[in-house]
């Protein structure tokens, strides 16, 4: 089984249950302060469910050191300009075209409330023993724009309260299924701060040197 979130802070924040052949059991919504009961709830009526969460993992310990150089494809120093905000994940995400992320801040930076949930989310889901995953909705919709094979059954109850909303939580219950299947992908991960799961392997001629990071190191 496989649980979407579309993590949410000002609204409630809304969920899918899909199962291994790709329809939607149930869906609903939560308060943004009761996800982490809620989805440890429904983890234990469906053990071994993978939950997808659209929101960052967690935030950088520092500034990072290495930006992807576009023009020239490769990575390039940080300079004195440059915040140092984002993960590896971001990058790769971004200089493959796929989205454009809101990147992540350092610990120490002023956290939209919307991420400071998340990073939350992911702790106590961990603490928890469930398996959890990052999806990037506007990334999978990107790669799946032209595939006619990518299809999903789902009710249309519980779309009301905020139908973009609740196709994202579809949207991310549906990549960590086909990445666990085998037809996705994970990206990032090089400066230890988590992957970015997707629902299809990366086709883009920047894809093998941008997801190498520069050292092994973190930061």
């Amino acid at each position: 089984m496989y649980i979407g979130v579309d993590l949410q802070v000002v609204r409630d924040c809304s969920y899918a249950v899909m199962n291994a052949h790709g329809e939607v059991l149930r869906n609903g919504w939560v308060a943004a302060t009761e996800a982490d009961t809620r989805l440890v709830e429904l983890s234990e009526e469906y053990p071994g469910a993978v939950v997808g969460i659209d929101a960052p993992r967690m935030p950088l310990p520092t500034r990072r050191r290495h930006y992807w150089n576009g023009r020239e494809r490769n990575w390039r120093s940080r300079r004195n300009a440059d915040r140092g905000f984002g993960r590896h994940c971001e990058i790769v995400v971004a200089a493959c075209e796929l989205a454009r992320p809101q990147w992540t801040p350092t610990a120490d930076a002023e956290l939209p409330n919307w991420m400071a949930r998340g990073f939350e989310l992911f702790s106590s889901l961990e603490q928890a023993g469930v398996r959890v995953d990052e999806v990037f909705p506007s990334a999978a919709y990107r790669m799946l724009g032209n595939q006619r094979n990518a299809t999903i059954t789902m009710p249309l109850s519980g779309f009301l309260p905020g139908p973009k909303d609740m196709l994202d939580a579809v949207v991310a219950a549906f990549t960590v299924r086909e990445f666990i299947q085998g037809r996705g992908c994970e990206v990032g991960g090089g400066d230890g701060l988590g992957t970015i799961v997707l629902p299809r392997s990366v086709d883009h001629p920047n894809f093998a040197l941008v997801n190498n990071w520069p050292n092994s190191k973190a930061g």
